[in-house]
């Protein structure tokens, strides 16, 4: 009976993990959620009376973890594509729309250079307006970065 008790506390408390969690994405949260469920269902296949209970517990945190790996991959990978849009604005002509879409979550946005010119430093600088809808949710953002010396850029205004 305790082990049964130690299963269901292991479970719920793998369920719940990604509450916790300010910065999970929904795909992480629901790969968490039906990883946990998927790896408890297999693990219950496993063994008799209370190895059948470890073993759905067991299975249960590994599913959840491994779900949560691959939900939040999926969130990267709307990172990935917003990330070589960026890149691409750095050379693109002022006023001009880079945009990225991510067919697999069908997130998308734009990046688009407003201005151009130097810091106090003599830094190249642009002047950039980044669009991103998520789930259907449009969000906008505004953002300078300049090029240093080492030719890589870094956001100085936010």
């Amino acid at each position: 009976m305790i082990a049964i008790r130690i299963a269901v506390v292991l479970l719920a408390a793998t369920l719940t993990l990604p509450a916790c969690s300010r910065t999970a994405g929904d795909k992480e949260t629901a790969g968490t959620i039906l990883g946990g469920i998927g790896g408890a269902v297999l693990g219950s296949e496993v063994g008799g009376g209370s190895g059948r209970i470890i073993a759905t517990a067991v299975g249960g945190v590994i599913g959840a973890w491994l779900g949560s790996e691959i939900g939040s991959s999926l969130d990267r990978a709307d990172q990935a594509h917003a990330a070589q849009a960026q890149q691409q604005a750095h050379q693109a002509p002022v006023g001009s729309q880079v945009t990225w879409n991510n067919p697999e979550s069908g997130n998308h946005g734009t990046v688009t250079p407003q201005r151009e010119g130097q810091d106090q430093n003599g830094n190249y600088c642009r002047e950039y307006q980044t669009t991103v809808t998520i789930g259907g949710e449009t969000h906008q953002a505004y953002g300078t970065a300049c090029r240093q010396p080492d030719g890589t850029w870094v956001i100085v205004e936010s």
